[in-house]
């Protein structure tokens, strides 16, 4: 039967007589921490940095977009405008025409008539101008 030796030495270090490694390792932990740390924090960073880059470029992006339309709008309501003076200077002519055709008219009223019906074609084509003014108010 075997002996147990109780008073001889193993090839294996016990544990009580291997020194501690305690320091060293919480100062790889703390390196980790630290490094994780700062990696957020840069990460964190970044991002805001991205986001205020993008919101620049959308702003001025808009601003371009809405410069576009604002001459857009412009030349168009100069365009509407423009039309609306010609049309109007057109009834005032047929005005004074119809004035000095009933002045001058006779026992003829054919003449007149027709007057008439243009001078109401001007004022319907007046008012459909009129309207879409109004509408690009």
């Amino acid at each position: 039967m075997p002996i147990l030796e109780t008073g001889t030495q193993s090839s294996y270090p016990s544990r009580e007589t291997s020194p501690r490694k305690g320091p060293k390792a919480r100062w790889f932990w703390i390196f980790w921490i630290v490094f994780i740390g700062a990696g957020a924090a840069a990460a964190y960073s970044y991002s805001n940095h991205l986001k205020e880059e993008m919101i620049a470029q959308l702003q001025q992006d808009t601003q371009k977009e809405m410069t576009a339309l604002k001459a857009q709008y412009d030349s168009r309501f100069a365009e509407l405008s423009q039309q609306i003076n010609e049309i109007d200077s057109k009834v005032q002519t047929f005005n004074e025409l119809l004035t000095f055709t009933k002045d001058q008219a006779s026992g003829k009223t054919d003449n007149s008539n027709k007057l008439y019906s243009q001078l109401n074609e001007v004022k319907q084509q007046l008012g459909k101008l009129e309207k879409k003014l109004e509408l690009l108010k």
